[in-house]
């Protein structure tokens, strides 16, 4: 028998939670919920989750101190953030703390079970596109796609999902322009201001990753799009 895939659930909203669990379970996901941001990083840290779906305000402990706090010790469990706010600064700061998706209440619950599976298959791989590379080489660095590291420069680090995504982006189109409408629907699914902010901290990121190689370099086209330009393949 296949094993469920397992989700911590953390809503202090107790109707929304139980509404929201019992949703997900009759879609066969087995759901943990917690009411608050100290249950769910006891339940984190004995329990294996695939993904986990933090409010971002809940008593004792909010979703981003939360999230911050399960980071330092799991960089790669896919983390989707419930909010009741629209406020932009909190859209950005969910994805600074390692967010992968942000879906703002009120929302049906037909688009929480979308974002749910379409995180679950990037961070699995579960829908690898055809023939492509599994790794690149950029200067002294080494990208291994699926194993999400970037390798180079005496040190190996692990890459979140969007940023592996988004990085294997800029290697297909190395050194030529990828348009900023197509990272956006490719890693995002959808162009929107929210998710365009969200994606120029995570290219800040890579940027940064990548600075240290003169060799390589991440540049923005105004208006247009990135360049990932490796300058050692250059005549």
């Amino acid at each position: 028998m296949e094993t469920p895939i397992r989700l911590l659930l953390c809503e202090d909203d107790e109707n929304l939670g139980s509404l929201l669990a019992h949703y997900l379970t009759t879609y066969g996901y087995a759901v943990d919920l917690c009411k608050d941001g100290k249950q769910g990083k006891e339940a984190h840290a004995k329990n294996n989750y695939d993904l986990l779906m933090l409010d971002v305000m809940m008593p004792v402990k909010d979703g981003f101190t939360l999230a911050r706090e399960i980071r330092q010790k799991d960089e790669k469990v896919p983390i989707i953030f419930l909010t009741a706010k629209s406020m932009k600064q909190d859209t950005i700061t969910g994805f600074q703390v390692g967010a992968d998706d942000y879906i703002t209440k009120p929302f049906v619950m037909e688009e929480v079970l979308l974002r749910v599976s379409a995180v679950l298959k990037r961070s699995r791989g579960i829908v690898p596109k055809e023939q492509a590379p599994t790794s690149y080489e950029l200067a002294d660095f080494h990208f291994d796609v699926r194993k999400q590291l970037l390798i180079g420069h005496g040190e190996e680090r692990r890459l979140t999902t969007k940023e592996t995504d988004l990085l294997e982006l800029l290697c297909e189109h190395r050194n030529g322009l990828l348009p900023r409408a197509d990272a956006l629907k490719n890693v995002w699914g959808d162009d929107n201001y929210f998710n365009g902010r969200s994606m120029d901290v995570y290219i800040a990121k890579l940027r940064k990753y990548l600075q240290v190689d003169p060799r390589v370099e991440i540049i923005n086209v105004h208006g247009k799009g990135f360049r990932l330009v490796v300058k050692e393949d250059e005549v």
